[in-house]
């Protein structure tokens, strides 16, 4: 085989796999939103270090936790999750200039307070939305006794 059979073979294979990672993409959003409760949310750790970034996900509800997926991951399952029990939102706040490039328009950035602490940046409905998901707890929910063992 010559030098450019092998190129072709080698643009073809690339093209396939860039192919089948973009409809794994593609069908990986699907699933995540089927049952409703998906918006398009942006997570950044705090505190901030020069290298944090902005990074772009998709969030859902989920019983009583919200769950974080990275945009751009091949994985299923959640990379963060925020159990209702044990997250209190805190400052809200709009991106300041230099986080505007990285995100998209018009965003609000929320804190969230917990185990990890982090900040979201979302739409405002979506921004609406966890506020009144994080209230609305069932009766109860805060206060979880322990099991009685059996005697």
């Amino acid at each position: 085989m010559d030098l450019i059979g092998i190129a072709e073979w080698v643009l073809i294979i690339a093209a396939l796999a860039l192919a089948i990672a973009l409809s794994w993409l593609w069908l990986r959003r699907r699933w995540l939103s089927r049952a409703g409760g998906t918006f398009a949310c942006s997570l950044q750790a705090v505190p901030r270090t020069p290298r944090t970034r902005w990074v772009l996900g998709v969030a859902r509800y989920r019983a009583h936790e919200l769950q974080w997926f990275p945009a751009f991951s091949l994985s299923l399952w959640p990379v963060r999750r925020f159990d209702r029990a044990h997250v209190r939102a805190g400052d809200q706040r709009s991106p300041d200039a230099g986080e505007a490039v990285e995100l998209p328009q018009d965003q609000r950035i929320v804190s969230l307070q917990g185990p990890d602490q982090v900040e979201l940046a979302m739409a405002r409905d979506s921004l609406t939305g966890l506020l009144s998901w994080l209230e609305a707890a069932p009766p109860g929910m805060r206060y979880r006794p322990s099991p009685v063992s059996p005697e």
